[in-house]
Formats: structure tokens, C-alpha cells, sequence
């Protein structure tokens, strides 16, 4: 890999003001589409719970419908039971035989009350499902159509942005190439920990332009002169003049 060519401080200075002016136009084009995905994302979740929801629901209307069925035959079983023990009374030879005959009809009955009933919870709790399912594939159906609205959104902004995007981060790489890898790395570090992404700031009105506080007089003139790299005492943000992009002062 070839040496980089030694440059003066100024030129460092304004390399990394460009550098941060091209990354800041980075993080605004993606700033811009930076909420959709997550939005798209969020979407696509809810829609797959929706969809297992409904499933669920679904399974278990086929598990009451199964158990629906299954009292009503057991009802016509106890009816077929109910006719024969009937029959057999008409040919029983004393009380005895009568009365078992008597207690078993009595049985039966009893268990097709108890069938009647458990088919009328089942039958309750099969529609009060089949109200949720409707309720949810209406909200399924509203959460689709914003996912579409959204992806389309989305795919507009990427379709829109991607060239400069592309071309800004070009620019970037080619500046940080230009740049020693000690500076490049320290700017890369500061702008990580940077709330805003700004790690090179110009002193505007006697203030840092990252954290706002006051830079001493002092400090203020070597910022000026363009002889060394200066950062803030508070916030350890690169400070250089506001005019760092208009050419050296000796010119």
C-alpha cells in the first residue's frame, strides 16, 4: 500500500471539514428514510402475529366444531339407548328390572342435558372466535394495506437518495484516503460517540458549533491560524474557523 503524502495542518483541517460536511449529508439521506424501515419492519411483525392469531383462533373453532359433533352423536346415542331401555320396560317380568330400566333412561337423559349444555358453551365460545377472526382479518387487512403504502414509500426515497448517497460516499472514502488513518480513525471515533454525528465543528459567535460553549480568545486564534488541530475543551469535537472552506489567510 503506498505512503500517503504528507500535507500540512490546514489541508488536514479542511480535508476533515469536508469530510464531515459529506458524511453529514450521509446521515440526512438516511435519516430521511431512516424511520420507514423500522416502520416497514413493525408492519411486517404485526402482520405475521395477526396471521398466527387468526390461525390460532381458527384451529380452535375446528377443535369446538370437533367437539360439537362429538356431543351430538353422543346425544343420539343416548336417545338410541333412551327407545331400547323404553322397549325393554314393556317386557320386564318385575319392579326390579323395571326400576334399573328406569334409573338407566334417567341416566341417559341426564347426560343429554349435560351434552345440551356443553353444545351451547362450545357453540358460544365458536362464535365469540369467529367475531375476534372477523375483527383481526379487518385489522389484517388495514395493516397490508399501510405496509404497502409504506414499501412503496420506501422504495421511492431509496430510488431517489441512492445515487447521491452513493456518490457522498464516494467522496467520503476519498477524502479519508487523502487524510493520515491516525486522524481518520480519532474523527471516526468522535463521531460514534458524537450525539449528532458531528465531529468536526466550525466556531460560530465565539462558540463551539457542536456543544455551544464558549471558546476562550485564546483558543479562538489558534483555531484561526490553521497551524495545529484544536479540540473543544468540552465536548472533544475538531474545531476549525468558519472560513476553513474559503482558502488559507496567507493567500
Amino acid at each position: 500500500m503506498a505512503e500517503k503524502k504528507e500535507i500540512s495542518v490546514e489541508e488536514k483541517l479542511r480535508a476533515l471539514f469536508e469530510l464531515q460536511n459529506a458524511d453529514s449529508e450521509i446521515d440526512k439521506i438516511r435519516i430521511l428514510r431512516g424511520e420507514l424501515p423500522l416502520e416497514v419492519r413493525d408492519l411486517e411483525d404485526e402482520i405475521e402475529g395477526l396471521q398466527t392469531r387468526i390461525k390460532n383462533f381458527e384451529d380452535e373453532i375446528k377443535q369446538l366444531q370437533s367437539m360439537i359433533t362429538e356431543k351430538k352423536n353422543s346425544i343420539k346415542e343416548s336417545q338410541v339407548l333412551i327407545k331400547k331401555y323404553e322397549e325393554q320396560q314393556m317386557k320386564v317380568r318385575n319392579n326390579r328390572e323395571f326400576d334399573s330400566l328406569s334409573k338407566e333412561i334417567e341416566f341417559q337423559n341426564l347426560e343429554i342435558q349435560l351434552s345440551e349444555k356443553r353444545i351451547k358453551e362450545y357453540t358460544e365460545q365458536l362464535n365469540d372466535k369467529k367475531l375476534i377472526i372477523e375483527d383481526s382479518k379487518e385489522i389484517l387487512d388495514e395493516k397490508k394495506s399501510d405496509l404497502n403504502l409504506k414499501k412503496n414509500e420506501l422504495d421511492e426515497i431509496i430510488a431517489e437518495t441512492q445515487k447521491d448517497e452513493e456518490r457522498l460516499l464516494q467522496k467520503s472514502q476519498e477524502i479519508a484516503d487523502f487524510v493520515e488513518d491516525r486522524l481518520t480513525k480519532a474523527y471516526k471515533r468522535i463521531r460514534e460517540n458524537a450525539r449528532n454525528g458531528l465531529a468536526v465543528v466550525s466556531v460560530e459567535r465565539d462558540a463551539c458549533g457542536g456543544c455551544f460553549n464558549q471558546i476562550p480568545p485564546q483558543k479562538q486564534l489558534d483555531v484561526a491560524s490553521r497551524k495545529k488541530i484544536i479540540v473543544c475543551e468540552h465536548c472533544g469535537r475538531i474545531l476549525v474557523d468558519a472560513h476553513i472552506l474559503g482558502g488559507s489567510d496567507d493567500e
